[in-house]
Formats: structure tokens, sequence, C-alpha cells
């Protein structure tokens, strides 16, 4: 329970090192989190049978089980599985976490965008058809951008969580915030201190983002007033 000056001076460079993988992993992972789950929500709503079925069965796998066994699933058995043709093959933690962020952040994104895409009133796309414009400027051109706009504050909100989430990947070696904290107090045994500034660290890192989330929210909400 030591909150001295020298639990701060030794615990917070490791700290600093691990949030900073914490929040960029989670930046990254929401990149490519953000195309999975658009390609995943196009295909959700195309009239192919095959594609909604494809987007389906990726939602139904992340959504249904738990991160904890995807991550174990990308990094120790799919590599065990491709080491029977190449014995060579590894995988680092930074990789696998990234995968297994992306792919589980990604169908939760595809629902998302797929809300917001539903929300966008009819009366939009039809009025564009009606000018002569093809399904796929209709999309790009008038429906994504509404889509987009309602789907922010959900999408930060989804950021938030991969934040959270990133603390699973310790199990596999990533060296992210909750990895550094566990590898502190196994040589100096101040779990009290060491967890409690854990928790600060992401306490401050997400009422940031929980701000921007409110502050979006508010914003589109009058612009929304506004053009009605």
């Amino acid at each position: 329970m030591n909150f001295s000056s020298a639990f701060f001076n030794s615990s917070i460079p490791l700290l600093n090192e691990g949030i900073k993988l914490t929040v960029t992993i989670s930046v990254f992972s929401l990149i490519f989190g953000m195309l999975i789950g658009f390609i995943s929500c196009i295909m959700s709503i195309s009239k192919i049978r095959i594609l909604k079925f494809i987007s389906g069965t990726y939602i139904w796998i992340i959504r249904g089980t738990p991160m904890l066994v995807q991550a174990l699933i990308i990094h120790l058995a799919m590599p065990q599985f491709i080491q029977t043709f190449n014995p060579a093959f590894r995988i680092e933690p930074y990789t696998s976490g990234l995968i297994t962020l992306s792919l589980n952040a990604g169908a939760y994104l595809s629902e998302i965008f797929r809300g917001g895409i539903t929300a966008v009133p009819k009366g939009q796309s039809e009025a564009a058809r009606s000018l002569g414009m093809s399904k796929t400027k209709t999309m790009l051109r008038v429906i994504l951008p509404q889509a987009i706009k309602i789907s922010i504050p959900s999408m930060v909100n989804q950021f938030i969580i991969t934040i959270k989430d990133t603390s699973i990947l310790s199990v596999i070696g990533l060296a992210e915030i909750a990895n550094r904290a566990k590898q502190y107090v196994g040589s100096t045994y101040n779990y009290f201190a060491t967890y409690v500034l854990v928790a600060i660290y992401y306490l401050v890192v997400i009422s940031i983002l929980m701000v921007v989330s409110r502050w979006l929210e508010k914003k589109l909400s009058y612009e929304h007033k506004d053009r009605s």
C-alpha cells in the first residue's frame, strides 16, 4: 500500500509504456475494425444470400464467444495448426492482439453501421433515386454520410470498450498497461498502490473519451434540431 515517491518513480515509466501501447493498439484496431465492420455491414444488407450468411456467421461467432477465448485461439491454437504445414510460423502478441481486437470491434461496428443505415429515413433514398441516382451513388452520397453521423457516438463508445478490452490480452503476453502492472507487482508485491494507479490511468483516458462522446451527441442533436 506504499504510495511513496520511490513507488511513483519506478512504476510510472513502466505504466506509461503500457498505456501508450494500450491506446495505440486500440486506435489501430478501431481503424481496422471500422473497415471490417463496414464490409460486414454491406454484406449483411446485401440481397446476395451467401454474403448475408458470411456476415451473419462472423457476427454470431464473435458476439457469441468471449474475447479471451478468441485471443487464445488466434495466438495459440491457430499458430499450432499452421505449424503442421509451416513449422517456422510464429505470431507476436501484438499482431495476435491487434487481430483479436479488430475482429471483435468489427462485429459490433457492423451492427452499429447497420443501425445507422436503417435509421436514415427511406424517403431520402427514394428522393435520390427519383433524381436519377444509382443505388451505389445513393448509398455513397446520401445514405452513408447520414448513417456515419448517426453512428459516431456509438463508435466512440466502442472505442471505450476496446480500450478496456485490451486488458484481457495480457493473457497472451501483450505488454499493455495491465501486463506492465503485473510485471511490476511481481517484483515489488505492491498490489494495492499499483492497481489503484492502473485504474486511475484507465479512468483518465476513458473519461476523456466519454466527454468527447457526450459532446458529439449534443452537437449532432443540435444539428438535427436546426435542420428540423
